[in-house]
């Protein structure tokens, strides 16, 4: 019987409900439910602060280890929520538009984006940033300065549920375009059970509405239908037609946001503590590895020092959507952050700190990540010699079963290349879930940045494909590629990159075999014909009542409903001649190899196997 390794965790003398959940790396509501289980319903709130003693006997229901120690236990946090929201300032609402494939988001994204570029300062947008503003006209009741809207540029749903996962709220609105002329797919409804899931509010754009023929009632009955409660049909989600072509309802579009986000009343610090989370990340030539930090408490400004997942970095340069440079970031904003140690993980949360507070937290968020991962090791070495074990015994016992045991499931491995962290991670979460227990994809390893020569020789150690989603390979790369016999698959649509994935993991299952019948004959008579040495041969006379009967054909005898045998025909004769085929209603005399026990009344049926490829 193995033990189960227990990884240690070093507890601070005190710590509060929300940060001991992020220090055993679990879900806040998780912890609360076992705290009121174990009794502790009155101390269950997330800012409530808990002595180590309590701590520690939290850690061990969740099979910690705990060591009480300050030093070894400091970490820098959120500051703590404000006692009364209601007094600090308002801040801008974080939009998401979301939708299926091919439905106008990202014409609709270009089109706001433009517009407010030209509302701005001349000047197009430089760089790739995951976020912009639009500015929204003052209402009567606001103060005199112009409000904004901040639009998420987010790559891929599949990063947007990994930055929920992580418990980054970071988006107010979603905005779920669906065209007119297509109605509702299956992103759409991920996205519509996404939003169920979570506490945002939804506004609903129907795109294409400029197209002639389109029918946007059908496509409002069909939302319904999925549960979505359109104010058309007096509910309480708004619902406003769009075209990203020509721009129309974009302002009715911007209005309906920012009464959405009036509603919700959304207020943020502007002074104090950062807090914020990276939308994602890349190395740009000449700054090193830059992230897009979207703050959503304090302020951000160059030189102060910064501590995401396990880097850190000294603000050198701050930069908006436009690449102008920015001399603060306030609560709602976006801003790309040059002056990292590394490239920041999409979807970390972003903190500062006093540079000597976050060199001992980076220091200890390694270790704990270090002892994580040697505990993972720890249990993958039991793991594998407990199987070994078992293989041995079944070797022992049954022969059959070791063939069982040693053919595992072939995997398609994939060294995923992109433009950026969060473009990566949305490509791994797409092809990783492709397979079954015969076929599947294996991750073997990711990266941001082009395709270079050291991808393609731990390709070729793996025996893997390169994808290059929305990078280029260097010619000379390409050229070592090919001498290697390396695949490289390019694209830019995740759709389309899916597709081809799957086809090459099915390429990879075993053909399914399909037998198709392609004539029968009848036995009338039976003839033995002397060879040499005394021996004899059975020829069947035969009348041919279906299909063609061919001699390079398959062939089986059934005999009252029963296979009897499955061969080939040794020869095929009609008037005394070989022939290579008879047709229907032909008489012909035959005999099949290896087999000398046909009877009278047997069936004879002519058959091919076809090889289909697999299924998944």
């Amino acid at each position: 019987m193995l033990k189960a390794v227990n990884v240690d965790v070093f507890i601070p003398s005190v710590i509060t409900v929300g940060n001991l959940a992020k220090l055993l790396n679990v879900r806040l509501d998780v912890l609360r439910r076992k705290m009121i289980r174990v009794g502790m319903e009155a101390e269950a709130s997330h800012d409530h602060m808990l002595t180590s003693e309590y701590a520690s006997l939290l850690a061990l229901e969740f099979n910690r280890n705990p060591v009480v120690n300050d030093e070894a236990a400091f970490d820098i946090y959120p500051p703590p929520s404000p006692a009364d929201p209601s007094t600090l300032p308002s801040r801008p609402p974080v939009v998401t538009i979301m939708g299926h494939v091919d439905h106008g988001k990202t014409t609709l994204l270009d089109t706001l984006r433009s517009t407010s570029v030209a509302k701005g300062e001349a000047g197009g947008i430089t760089q790739h940033i995951g976020a912009f503003s639009v500015p929204v006209p003052a209402s009567g009741g606001s103060s005199g300065s112009s409000r904004t809207i901040t639009f998420l540029d987010t790559p891929g749903h599949a990063a947007f549920s990994a930055m929920r996962a992580r418990g980054a709220s970071v988006t107010d609105v979603v905005v779920l375009v669906v065209a007119a002329d297509d109605g509702i797919m299956p992103q759409t409804r991920e996205v519509i059970e996404l939003v169920k899931k979570s506490n945002v509010g939804l506004v609903v754009a129907i795109n294409k509405v400029d197209k002639p023929g389109v029918d946007i009632s059908k496509v409002e009955n069909a939302l319904l239908g999925e549960g979505i409660q359109l104010e058309t049909f007096g509910g309480d989600v708004p619902v406003v037609h769009v075209s990203g072509l020509t721009g129309q309802g974009l302002d009715q579009l911007v209005e309906t946001i920012s009464a959405l986000a009036e509603m919700q009343d959304l207020r943020a610090e502007r002074e104090g503590t950062l807090h914020g989370y990276v939308l994602e990340s890349k190395v740009a030539k000449g700054l090193g590895p830059v992230g897009t930090v979207l703050v959503l408490r304090g302020n951000l400004k160059p030189g102060q020092h910064l501590i995401c997942g396990m880097t850190s970095a000294k603000v050198r340069l701050l930069s908006d959507s436009n690449g102008k440079a920015v001399k603060v970031a306030y609560p709602g904003m976006a801003v790309t952050v040059c002056g990292w140690k590394e490239l920041p993980n999409a979807g970390d949360e972003v903190l500062t700190g006093p540079e000597a507070d976050i060199k001992k937290a980076l220091a200890n968020r390694i270790r704990k990540a270090e002892m994580e991962a040697s505990l993972v090791d720890l249990e993958a070495i039991n793991e594998q010699r407990r199987s070994e074990r078992e293989k041995r015994e079944v070797e022992e016992n049954e022969e059959a079963n070791e063939a069982a045991e040693a053919s595992g499931p072939k995997e398609l491995r994939l060294i995923i290349k992109g433009d950026v962290s969060g473009t990566v991670e949305a490509v791994k979460g797409a092809v990783e879930g492709i397979g079954n227990d015969v076929a599947r994809v294996k991750i073997v390893s990711t990266g941001v940045g082009d395709v270079n020569e050291s991808d393609v020789l731990r390709a070729k150690t793996a025996g893997g494909t390169i994808i290059a989603f929305n990078v280029k390979t260097p010619r000379p790369v390409e050229n070592e590629a090919h001498s290697q016999h390396v695949p490289i698959l390019t694209s830019s649509v995740i759709y389309k990159l899916m597709d081809e994935v799957k086809a090459r993991v099915i390429e990879l299952l075993p053909p399914i075999i399909e037998k198709r019948v392609t004539g029968e004959a009848t036995v009338l008579q039976l003839f033995d014909i002397h060879l040499k040495g005394k021996k004899t041969k059975q020829v069947g006379g035969c009348r041919v009542s279906n299909g063609v009967v061919a001699k390079d054909k398959l062939a089986r005898v059934i005999r009252k409903g029963q296979i009897v045998h499955e061969g080939r025909l040794e020869t095929l004769r009609q008037h005394k001649n070989d022939v290579m085929e008879i047709g229907k209603g032909s008489e012909c005399g035959l005999n099949l190899a290896d087999f000398n026990d046909l009877r009278e009344g047997d069936i004879i049926e002519m058959y091919e196997e076809i090889a289909l490829p697999g299924t998944l």
